[in-house]
Order: structure tokens, then C-alpha cells, then sequence
């Protein structure tokens, strides 16, 4: 856990018993400095909202989705005050089950209503929602983020269901996904792939100094987007403008949209048909970077000659450390991969993420084996989701 919410944490916890939300609200916010604004108590680095009950279960109104739209960016704590102990939950977005009060109108373009106690989730895909959990818990949420969550409360809550459908696997797509391991070692082999390398590290030196203006953009989804179409973007002229408003900060980022396809660059080969993910780690933070969709993975791999990677550039506050191109199957990688079949919707098997450090690791020191029997039963375990 970060220092910052251990000392909170553990400071919360040493006044267990003290049986009295206004005095507990009053100490941490003396301590903390922290900033009021309605219920909410909030800093830079994280906020907090106090409720109280008789015991550990508790169906309160806790908050409204629109003030934890405000913070959500940042851990937001719950903390409980009851007679016996205080207890400390991270009550961000991606931790609710759904919105409970006053929310039959809410839409994704109309935020309404507010979450409850109950309503926030104790175990997130076998992660206890718990003080020392926390850090991961956050990295987790935080490349989804509100807007991200948005949806599946939305459906959740008021059983609107988004667009999309399930991959429905017939035998023959389960046959050709269940090959793709195989495929992605032999391409990950292959002249092929220090070709697609060579492509994908051409582009980044060329735009070497925009990449390093836009990794100092704080917002990670814009961040992610601009450097990824200045390496695949298709449209020449957006390209320019994006660079011309990278180095002249008076102008301000053109609006424009990317497509959610499952890679960002294509490239096809005489036995393969490759599609590659581009992703900016910044080695300083360790927040965890978005991987796939599942129904689409599943889709692509469907596909025959079909081959899925990453290209991480690592950058830091001065440089690009590395860039590094491999597949979704590789050993380090797919052990680091988080499913999230909570944040599915009912036409959706959900979504996944790796763990930041790992791909620090990647970035570091590359390895491209793939084991591809554990490759396969992670596909089989994606397939019967």
C-alpha cells in the first residue's frame, strides 16, 4: 500500500471504538488537511467519505455517482464507523455492484442517483476489499476509469442492455483459436516479426519528441490515444495537427475520435495476419495498462493466420527507455493478465488488464517464450465464460 493510505489507515484504525463519525471526520481532516466539499473530504491523492452504523453490514446512502465522478480519478475511501471498529472499503466505480437510490433515470448522459453501502463490492475477482488491497485494487480501476464504469451501472442498475454480442465458439472457431499459441510462436520466430519490430520502432523515432510531450499528459486515456495514432494513426493531416499541438501548448489537442478496434496496426503477412496493440508505460507509475476485449479477442483469433500483439514503449520523464514487441501469449505476460468478468455486461464476457509491473519488467529485460499449453487453457477458460 502506499504510504500515504497506510498512515491513513492505520490512523483510522487506531481510533477504533471511538463510536462517533463527527470526531473521527474532525481528526483525519485535521491531519490530512483535506478539503470539504458536500460529504466528501478530499486531497490530491485521495478521497474520503465517513458513514456510520451498528455494524459491519450496512445499506446506507453512502454517496451520489455524480460527486464520486468527481474524485473518482483518485482512491476514494468509505469508512465505517461503528461501536466496536472502523472499517475502511475503496468505493470507487469499478468497486459498486450497481446504483440503488433515486436512480431510475440514470443513462449514460444523465448521471442520477446514489450507491450504498451494500452496493459496494467486499471481493473484486478474489481480491479482498481491504486496506491492504488497496493499491491493487486502484490500479485496477484506474485504466477504466468513471466513463468506463459508467456502462455497466447503467445496465446493472436499471437492466438497459448495451450494444454488442456475445462471440457465440462453434467447433471450428474453437479449433482455430485453439491454435493461435502455436501460430503466435512460430510468427514470434519468424523474419515476420523483426519485420513488424522494425516498422513499429521506425515510427517512434520518428515522433520520438511528441511521444515524450504527450507522456507528460496527465490524463491516461488521452495520453494513450495521442501516441498511439501518432504511431498508427491512418489520417495524415490529423497526425500533423496533433504535433503541431504538442509543440505549441496556446493550441489546444484537435478533437478526434479512434476506433475500438482490438489493435491498433495492421500489418498482414503471406502466413499471418497480424494485429498489434500499441501501449505507453510510463516505468515511473504502476497503474495497470488495459489489455483486450474478450469477445474480441476471441473473434480475431477465430480468424485464420490471425496473431495478436503487444508493442509497449516505456517511457520516462526524459527518454523513451524501450520498446518492446510481443505476444499476447508470452510466459510473463499471460500470468499477469487480470480478467474482469465482473465488469461484463450480460452480452459480454468482460474485459481483461495486466499487471503494471510486469510489463515494466517486459519493457526492462524482453522475453518472447510462449508456453503454450498454459496459453491454451487460459483460451479454453475465456471460451466457456
Amino acid at each position: 500500500m502506499s504510504e500515504l493510505l497506510e498512515s491513513l489507515t492505520n490512523f483510522i484504525s487506531s481510533h477504533d471504538g471511538i463510536n462517533d463519525k463527527g470526531a473521527l471526520t474532525t481528526l483525519v481532516v485535521d491531519k490530512f488537511s483535506l478539503i470539504k466539499d458536500r460529504s466528501v473530504y478530499y486531497s490530491t491523492d485521495f478521497a474520503i467519505r465517513f458513514s456510520s452504523s451498528q455494524s459491519e453490514s450496512f445499506s446506507n446512502t453512502v454517496l451520489s455517482l455524480s460527486n464520486l465522478q468527481k474524485v473518482d480519478g483518485r482512491p476514494v475511501i468509505i469508512c465505517l464507523v461503528t461501536p466496536l471498529k472502523n472499517y475502511c472499503y475503496l468505493g470507487n466505480s469499478t468497486l459498486l455492484k450497481k446504483i440503488s437510490h433515486s436512480s431510475q433515470v440514470l443513462r449514460e448522459n444523465n448521471i442520477r442517483g446514489s450507491f450504498n453501502g451494500s452496493d459496494i463490492i467486499r471481493e473484486f475477482e478474489g481480491i479482498r476489499n481491504t486496506p491492504e488491497n488497496f493499491d491493487r485494487l486502484f490500479n485496477i480501476h484506474y485504466s477504466i476509469g468513471f466513463d468506463g464504469n459508467l456502462v455497466r451501472l447503467v445496465e446493472a442498475t436499471n437492466g438497459i442492455s448495451p450494444t454488442g454480442l456475445k462471440f457465440i465458439v462453434n467447433e471450428a472457431a474453437r479449433a482455430t483459436i485453439s491454435d493461435a499459441p502455436e501460430r503466435a510462436d512460430r510468427f514470434v520466430s519468424s523474419v515476420d516479426s523483426a519485420v513488424l519490430k522494425f516498422d513499429l520502432d521506425d515510427k517512434v523515432n520518428r515522433y520520438r519528441n511528441e511521444i515524450l510531450l504527450a507522456a507528460l499528459i496527465e490524463n491516461v486515456n488521452v495520453r494513450g490515444r495521442i501516441i498511439e495514432y501518432l504511431i498508427a494513426g491512418e489520417d495524415e493531416r490529423l497526425r500533423q495537427e496533433i504535433i503541431s499541438a504538442l509543440n505549441d501548448k496556446k493550441k489546444g489537442i484537435p478533437q478526434f475520435k479512434t476506433q475500438n478496434n482490438l489493435g491498433d496496426y495492421t500489418r498482414m503477412f503471406d502466413q499471418y495476419h497480424t494485429e498489434t496493440d500499441v501501449k505507453t508505460k510510463i516505468m515511473v507509475l504502476e497503474s495497470n495498462p488495459k489489455a483486450y476485449n474478450l469477445d474480441k479477442i476471441l473473434e480475431f483469433l477465430a480468424t485464420p493466420k490471425s496473431v495478436f500483439m503487444f508493442y509497449f514503449i516505456g517511457v520516462d520523464p526524459v527518454r523513451i527507455v524501450n520498446t518492446v514487441l510481443v505476444s499476447m501469449f508470452q510466459t510473463r505476460l499471460l500470468r499477469s493478465t487480470i480478467l474482469l468478468k465482473h465488469w461484463a455486461g450480460r452480452n459480454s464476457r468482460g474485459v481483461s488488464q495486466f499487471e503494471g509491473r510486469t510489463v515494466g519488467r517486459l519493457i526492462m529485460s524482453p522475453e518472447h517464450d510462449i508456453d503454450k499449453l498454459a496459453a491454451r487453457e487460459f483460451l479454453n477458460k475465456i471460451m466457456d465464460l
